[in-house]
């Protein structure tokens, strides 16, 4: 329900800069190179500029590392570095709303070389691309609007795993700045997503990250969980829907709307529950110094689940 998303604005210390705020992520994670995906994450992101209003995505990050006005120059630069930039052994793209301060809508793709050795000796190493959007564009354009449109961009994918969920939006890595307050929000609202897709997309393989109101499950996880029939039988919750795709995936939504899970209120979330715990086994194992949403958070995700469904 829309009344179950909190309004969120993470500062710096001095109060200045805004550095995480609230919103949706939708997020896709492919065991592919770079030049097998790349068509398709250009034509994802057309489709994503078309669903969001003009100049939503104003700066990129240059491969200097400077923040860039988004002009035609700009958009050039990035269309070439997608679809035309033959070698390294990664491909970075940062779009975002504002160059400084956490603005709701934020592009993002890692590609690898995959068949590098200095990536196949890392078996988890996948491309990834990640989409944001504000609260608002969720609260003005409904939850069946952004499925309809996660959809469409799934459909662009050969995704492993992806998921769409409400979540703590920025520039990748800012919140750290406001690490402990976020400490606090985290342990208050689990189903608040914190994400870092270079980070996770280094190693997550074919694997999951976790539980979200909408889950896709590509191959081979989805097989390695028992198929749609099984997850139809284990996950048999009102409001739980199952949306198959070509090339044998699915698009598991958890309900109408996407829930922050507030431990401060009575929840009754059992297909959240039960999600968690299919796909516990299937976990990705995240080593790194950085405050984030690995595998050990999780669990104390499942933990909190389990208190608020009333399970021992």
């Amino acid at each position: 329900m829309r009344e179950n998303i909190p309004v969120i604005r993470l500062r710096t210390k001095d109060g200045r800069k805004v550095v995480a705020r609230d919103g949706v992520i939708l997020c896709f994670f492919m065991r592919r190179s770079h030049k097998e995906v790349a068509p398709a994450v250009w034509r994802a992101l057309q489709n994503y500029l078309r669903a969001i209003p003009p100049q939503s995505l104003n700066w990129y990050v240059s491969d200097d590392g400077d923040m860039v006005p988004l002009d035609d120059k700009g958009w050039e630069v990035i269309r070439k570095q997608i679809l035309e930039r033959p070698w390294g052994l990664e491909w970075l793209v940062d779009l975002s709303e504002d160059p400084g301060e956490a603005g709701g809508y934020h592009f993002n793709y890692d590609g690898r070389k995959l068949e590098d050795l200095i990536f196949t000796r890392d078996e988890g190493a996948t491309s990834a691309v990640s989409f944001t959007f504000p609260t608002e564009y969720l609260l003005e354009h409904g939850p069946a609007h952004l499925r309809a449109l996660a959809l469409e961009l799934a459909r662009e994918l050969p995704f492993s795993f992806g998921y769409a969920s409400l979540a703590f939006v920025g520039h990748q890595g800012s919140w750290y700045a406001g690490r402990r307050e976020l400490s606090d929000l985290l342990e208050r609202y689990p189903g608040l997503d914190l994400y870092h897709l270079g980070d996770t997309s280094r190693i997550i393989g074919t694997r999951a990250r976790g539980a979200y109101w909408l889950t896709f499950l590509g191959q081979p996880l989805l097989g390695e969980l028992g198929g749609i029939e099984r997850l139809r039988h284990e996950l048999s919750f009102p409001g739980v829907s199952f949306h198959p795709l070509e090339g044998e995936r699915l698009l598991l939504s958890l309900g109408e709307w996407p829930d922050a899970i507030d431990t401060a209120k009575e929840h009754h979330l059992p297909q959240y529950l039960a999600l968690a715990h299919l796909l516990e086994p299937f976990l990705y194992e995240q080593h790194t110094n950085r405050f984030s949403v690995d595998r050990d958070i999780m669990r104390h995700w499942v933990r909190h689940l389990s208190r608020i469904v009333g399970e021992t």
